[in-house]
């Protein structure tokens, strides 16, 4: 009797740690998001990336130190590690380029279909079973995206196209996540970090603009603030399940509207506000559906010894 009070006591504090891990890595990811937009105001996209991945490395050092740098050589699926390093650059890299001219309540709007997207892809990638309540949900949500976009000649815009495309990335970084389960957090986020490194020194050769101290210093300040969003989600996984996270996680919208209106100015229009509606209506319902349709919930399966 006992040991079945402990056992569930340690589950409930598990799954709230989870979740307050995950509101605090949502609100870390959204103020990462409002100091890339004033940055990317000033400087190239290659050279915050590239300062922002140099700076996640305060974070990522003692940590890879602790680890023994053999962990990141010694890597599960390597085929999936790399796909997942393109997906979370180009993620970052079209992320910070949507910025530069939309609002960020515009540019989450698209990464809030993320889910929608990771429900699709589930069953094409993982051969996972979809029933035609988590379709109609799934089209009803591209719907929404659909209005964000508004494909016309006349309003389709690159920074649109850069906001959909990484938005689709973030999408296929999801299901690569699940699948690398395994693999300890800092390995995963210390490779898509050098993904980010090695992309942002590229695309700044030809581009680079002498920052001042205060300037260079926030761009380190961005690496470690996004660092610690990423190891506070990916932790945050491993400890609740993703169908219980999942919709906390469009508190980012909240919060890019906040910063938004805050620092830049940024009112959303009415289209962009119904479209996200549709959009977080139909996720939160994909969500549902699939804790409904999952009567047994298998665990997480992360191995022992992986942090």
């Amino acid at each position: 009797m006992a040991q079945s009070f402990a056992r569930g006591f340690t589950i409930k504090n598990m799954l709230l740690a989870g979740i307050l891990l995950m509101l605090a890595g949502d609100f870390m990811f959204a103020l990462n998001d409002a100091m890339g937009k004033w940055l990317v105001a000033s400087f190239s996209v290659g050279q915050v990336v590239l300062i922002r991945s140099i700076g996640a490395f305060i974070v990522l050092g003692p940590m890879i130190a602790n680890q023994g740098t053999g962990r990141l050589f010694s890597l599960d699926r390597p085929m999936l590690q790399v796909l997942r390093v393109v997906a979370t650059t180009l993620d970052t890299g079209f992320f910070y380029a949507a910025v530069v001219y939309l609002p960020l309540a515009d540019v989450m709007s698209f990464y809030m279909a993320g889910p929608i997207y990771v429900a699709a892809l589930s069953h094409l990638l993982l051969g996972e079973k979809v029933g035609w309540r988590r379709w109609l949900a799934i089209l009803v949500g591209f719907c929404g995206v659909l209005i964000i976009l508004k494909p016309s000649s006349a309003a389709f815009s690159m920074s649109s196209g850069f906001a959909l495309v990484g938005s689709i990335a973030f999408g296929f970084a999801i299901i690569l996540g699940r699948r690398l389960r395994g693999t300890s957090d800092t390995t995963l986020v210390t490779w898509q970090t050098i993904g980010t490194l090695v992309v942002g020194g590229v695309l700044t050769i030809g581009a680079w603009r002498t920052p001042s101290a205060l300037d260079f210093g926030a761009m380190l300040l961005l690496g470690v603030v996004s660092c610690a969003a990423h190891l506070m989600i990916t932790r945050a996984l491993k400890l609740a399940p993703a169908s219980t996270l999942a919709p906390l996680h469009y508190s980012l919208l909240l919060w890019a509207i906040v910063f938004g209106l805050a620092f830049f100015g940024d009112v959303p229009s009415l289209r962009i506000l119904v479209g996200s509606a549709i959009v977080v209506l139909a996720g939160i319902f994909i969500f549902h559906r699939q804790k409904v349709v999952e009567t047994v919930v298998p665990p997480e399966n992360v191995p022992k010894g992986v942090n």
